[in-house]
């Protein structure tokens, strides 16, 4: 695979790749020195530079993923770089599109993340929270799958209905949801007919949704309501990937070309 040309204000996107993988080669370890630290800030902000504002196509293991980067940040230190220290790392993204469904924003949040020592050294993030905004048309689609009987939206009100999905003008009932496990708790407070709304007892049994077993550990945490979305949370316990330097190099140079980022079998959690 040949690297792309420099471009006029003479970027070099491996420069930094460079410098890592030579410090790498001689110590068989993340060093601890300056040269390190600016290694690896040099890395993150030519991957930033290469990521945010652009429409990607990210390759993964179960299908094509196609979003915009809005955010790519971390707070880098000097101190902590100089041994592979990159605290946490926060990507957003809106317009997003797997298989037939789109999300309007995702948030990922990379805790701690590190790279540890070894041949190849190991790049770890523990945990990793997600949060994605789904909104109601997909919403729709999910309660299809998991409970067909019953249709379900979020209205500009942000306020949550469910409806029969065939009998939808026997009215709504209006819910709060809560995550216990791997079930979803669908709490209704109020039940409306027509223009007629009731306040429905305290004591009014919740309707249990079974979860469906997530990707690579993920487990959902919590799930709120604002106008026409429904804001889910989930978290990953850990995350790691080895940084062998063919990798990061197709890596840039995918980035680079503007060609589909290929990231079947890069992570796997723990």
């Amino acid at each position: 695979m040949t690297r792309p040309a420099r471009s006029v204000r003479r970027f070099d996107p491996f420069r930094p790749l460079d410098m890592l993988t030579s410090l790498w080669s001689a110590t068989a370890m993340v060093p601890v020195n300056s040269s390190a630290a600016a290694a690896y800030r040099a890395l993150f902000v030519t991957v930033r530079r290469l990521v945010v504002g652009r429409r990607l196509t990210v390759r993964l293991d179960d299908g094509d993923l196609t979003l915009t980067v809005a955010r790519f940040d971390s707070r880098l230190d000097m101190r902590g770089l100089s041994v592979g220290q990159l605290n946490d790392v926060r990507l957003v993204a809106g317009d997003i599109r797997w298989r037939t469904s789109v999300f309007d924003t995702a948030t990922v949040v990379l805790h701690n993340v590190h790279v540890r020592p070894g041949a190849p050294p190991v790049l770890v993030a523990a945990p990793v929270d997600l949060t994605l905004e789904v909104p109601t048309p997909v919403l729709d689609e999910l309660f299809g799958r998991a409970a067909p009987r019953l249709a379900g939206d979020v209205g500009a009100d942000g306020v949550a209905r469910i409806r029969f999905a065939r009998r939808p003008r026997l009215g709504h009932l209006e819910i709060d949801a809560r995550v216990d496990g791997s079930t979803l708790w669908l709490q209704a407070h109020t039940v409306a007919v027509g223009t007629t709304r009731w306040r429905l007892p305290a004591r009014t049994p919740a309707y249990p949704v079974r979860l469906p077993e997530l990707a690579h550990g993920l487990t959902l945490t919590r799930v709120e309501f604002a106008p026409g979305v429904v804001r889910v949370s989930g978290t990953l316990p850990q995350w790691r990937t080895e940084l062998d330097r063919k990798r990061l190099e197709d890596i840039i140079t995918q980035l680079s070309v503007g060609v589909a980022l290929n990231l079947t079998r890069l992570g796997r959690s723990r």
